[in-house]
């Protein structure tokens, strides 16, 4: 793997909020944070230029709030708060690597972060920075699987990297179902048809009309970033025919 090269010039990282919690648990855990960002500073040293998509579910599930009575609107809302949280968690813990870093967020709040604007979040990446997009696409309705396919086709990424704490896509949950079928690469209609839950079926469409390749891989090994940058055969990719 020393003398391998980067077969992506441009990622975009999809990290749900679970990736900054303890198995079970709400909030952020410090040394998940820390783990994430030695990560990725080892593949920035590649010369890859990242942007990361982050959600909020560690912090705030609007789902679950909207059964329990609140708004779905002002769940949503919510929840993007919760994303610029883990978002900040994230930049401080890339800036202590030393990692020029720049948080942006789809809904204005200029005392913490830059707004989105795609111009400047492309500039900042040929700069070197790391890119962490937060509050989703700013919408409610939409959710950050959404927000990450439609930056990564906004910024020309090479792919979306969907980071979770399986190794790649079943044919059911294999946490439930031991015998359950893993696949190594699926089509994209074949993902809609099966109606597989690991993305939802908007951006899943997104990245299908636009040709974005999605690989499902599991962040909590060691190194599994690097791997997939590298093209190494891990997780389960989601590609046209």
């Amino acid at each position: 793997m020393k003398n391998k090269k980067p077969i992506y010039k441009r990622v975009m990282l999809k990290l749900g909020g679970e990736s900054f919690a303890d198995e079970g648990k709400i909030g952020i855990d410090i040394d998940r944070v820390n783990f994430i960002s030695a990560e990725l500073a080892e593949i920035k040293q590649m010369g890859v230029e990242i942007a990361i998509v982050i959600g909020g579910g560690n912090i705030f599930r609007g789902r679950e709030a909207t059964g329990k009575g609140i708004n779905q609107v002002t769940a949503d809302y919510m929840g993007m708060l919760g994303t610029v949280i883990n978002a900040l968690a994230l930049q401080d813990s890339l800036e202590k690597l030393n990692i020029d870093t720049r948080a942006l967020t789809a809904i204005e709040m200029r005392a913490i972060a830059e707004p989105y604007i795609r111009r400047r979040a492309i500039r900042h990446l040929e700069k070197g920075r790391i890119i962490i997009l937060a509050a989703g696409t700013g919408h409610p309705f939409f959710t950050t699987d959404t927000a990450a396919a439609l930056r990564a086709i906004e910024l020309d990424a090479d792919a979306i990297l969907k980071a979770t704490k399986v190794d790649g896509i079943y044919e059911s949950d294999p946490l439930l179902n031991k015998k359950a079928l893993k696949f190594k690469k699926i089509s994209f209609l074949e993902f809609l048809n099966k109606n597989l839950k690991v993305m939802d079926a908007t951006s899943i469409s997104l990245c299908m009309e636009n040709k974005v390749p999605v690989i499902v891989f599991n962040l909590n090994l060691p190194g599994n970033i690097k791997k997939v940058i590298l093209g190494e055969p891990i997780g389960t990719i989601v590609k046209g025919d």
